[in-house]
Parts: structure tokens; C-alpha cells; sequence
């Protein structure tokens, strides 16, 4: 029912910035959650940054927090991330991520991931 395309990933320079853009065929409702997830190397998939609902809260991993900032635009069907000040230890494949609550079905959307390189 939702298809979610990332765009925005590339190579830069430590310190840069880059911003991350997820897009939604499909309706996106004010309490999906929209997130993204990022996975490095040999490593799980962890969570960067999520919205819990429309205007609800926002969550960050210890390791973005002050550098990365999520955003949606529920009725386009849109969620990014501005990311800035990367460090190498940023690189991995950032994946965007819907989240349906279990009184609709508990669906979970996923996207094909953006590669980010950060260089020293």
C-alpha cells in the first residue's frame, strides 16, 4: 500500500551537510510514525531519528543529537533529515521507515535505502 523512495545520499567531506528526502506513494496518516534508520558495516540497522506523529515528539540517537534534525510534511507524504557536521563514523545506508499503530494493521514500511559517505 506505501512505497517510500529515498534520495539525497552522496559523498562529502567531514563537516559537511547533507539532507536526506523520503517520499511516500500512498496515503501517509497524522499517527504513522516516520523515521529513519541507518546501518553501517558489519553493524545492526539502528535508529538515527524519528516523529512520533504528526506535530507528536521527536527521538534522536545519542551519536546525531545536535548535529542531525528530522522533519515531515504529513500531507505530501514527506519526511527528511538535515544532517550536518557528519564524521565518518556517519557512514552507512540510511533508510526511511513508516510505521502503522497496531489498531490499523502494525504495518511497516521500508524504503531501499540512500548510501551516505562521510570522508576524513
Amino acid at each position: 500500500q506505501v512505497q517510500l523512495v529515498e534520495s539525497g545520499g552522496g559523498l562529502v567531506q567531514a563537516g559537511g551537510s547533507l539532507r536526506l528526502s523520503c517520499l511516500a506513494s500512498g496515503t501517509i496518516f497524522g499517527f504513522d510514525v516516520m523515521g529513519w534508520y541507518r546501518q553501517a558495516p558489519g553493524k545492526q540497522r539502528e535508529l538515527a531519528a524519528r516523529i512520533i506523529s504528526d506535530g507528536g515528539s521527536i527521538e534522536y540517537a545519542d551519536s546525531v543529537k545536535g548535529r542531525f534534525t528530522i522533519s515531515r510534511d504529513t500531507a505530501k507524504g514527506t519526511v527528511y533529515l538535515q544532517m550536518n557536521s557528519l564524521k565518518p563514523e556517519d557512514t552507512a545506508v540510511y533508510y526511511c521507515n513508516v510505521k502503522r499503530p497496531p489498531m490499523w494493521s502494525s504495518r511497516d514500511y521500508w524504503g531501499q535505502g540512500t548510501q551516505v559517505t562521510v570522508s576524513s
